[in-house]
């Protein structure tokens, strides 16, 4: 059988599942709106327009996961 925390338990897998993929998603979307508007926007090369990305996803799940711990 088992016992009461067991469920507790599985509860607090599928919170931190949901927790890292609100971040992950959170980075995605963060990257993409910026390589979209560096690109085609301000004409940015695409070698400027990834680093930004990069940057921007990097800014975007910091801030994310500090919301997420709070």
């Amino acid at each position: 059988m088992r016992g009461p925390l067991a469920s507790t338990r599985g509860m607090e897998g599928i919170g931190a599942m949901k927790k890292w993929g609100l971040i992950a998603t959170h980075a995605v979307v963060a990257a993409t709106f910026i390589f979209l508007l560096q690109r085609y926007t301000l004409s940015a090369s695409l070698e400027s327009s990834l680093l930004w990305a990069l940057t921007f996803a990097g800014c975007a799940a910091g801030l994310a996961y500090m919301q997420a711990n709070r």
